[in-house]
């Protein structure tokens, strides 16, 4: 069971009782930042991309995962973030620490044949908002085999841009299908950088989108509410097959 630590509300000052909520590891266990009950709540204002994560540890392997930051949304219309702590987890194994960097454990005798990942099955995250949709896409792409996941440098005409080594990505949380001038330009972005890229999508792609994704060999993925990234062309599914070579 996670945690939960009492957190008062400055502004209105209500009593809440928070939890930090779990994440997949790619090893199967749930992960979580460890709260800091000492602490108090800081009013968040606004938001930056390396303020919005935090780096925890998986009890269970060792690996690292940058999550998002814990918040609490007050009634009062406040929102608060939970501070974190850098001790260890209880029952955190010690020299169990594995470099994030490094591929998942293999599949058990008896289990399906692994693949760079583990063929652990991927576990969504519930998307309410545009952040969930970065979230439940950098999991993906974690679960996929890529490391190293932030914010990409050059921000794209619609959407929010993501980057991890040799790879450009796009997640668009709009109400629209993607167009082929969205497709295009992430394609471009990746030749600049030398990089390959993939697109997600809450409402699809428009249909001259989806053929020029399949001439330049754009990965294309919908995400479902339930954070379920689903291929819907050739190289979408080629990569949800075998992950990262």
């Amino acid at each position: 069971m996670p945690e939960s630590v009492p957190v008062r509300c400055p502004a209105c000052r209500r009593e809440h009782v928070y939890a930090a909520p779990p994440y997949p590891c790619a090893c199967g266990r749930p992960c979580a930042p460890r709260l800091d009950p000492a602490a108090a709540p800081a009013v968040l204002a606004h938001r930056t991309w390396d303020e919005d994560w935090v780096t925890v540890r998986c009890t269970a392997c060792g690996l690292t995962h940058q999550l998002p930051h814990p918040e609490l949304g007050c009634p009062c219309g406040t929102v608060l973030r939970i501070p974190v702590s850098d001790a260890p987890s209880p029952g955190a194994r010690p020299g169990a620490a594995v470099p994030s960097d490094t591929p998942a454990p293999t599949a058990r005798p008896g289990t399906a044949a692994p693949r760079y990942n583990g063929r652990i099955p991927f576990r969504p995250v519930t998307i309410r908002t545009a952040r969930d949709a970065v979230t439940a896409t950098a999991l993906y792409l974690r679960w996929l085999g890529y490391r190293d996941i932030r914010r990409a440098d050059q921000r794209p005409p619609s959407g929010i841009g993501l980057a991890a080594h040799g790879l450009v990505a796009q997640v668009d949380p709009a109400v629209r299908p993607a167009s082929l001038r969205d497709v295009e330009c992430l394609w471009l972005t990746a030749m600049t950088e030398s990089a390959g890229c993939v697109y997600f999508s809450l409402a699809g792609y428009a249909e001259d989108a989806r053929a020029r994704a399949d001439t330049l060999g754009v990965p294309l993925f919908v995400l479902d509410l339930t954070g379920t990234p689903t291929p819907v062309n050739g190289p979408g599914r080629k990569l949800a097959r075998s992950g990262v070579v």
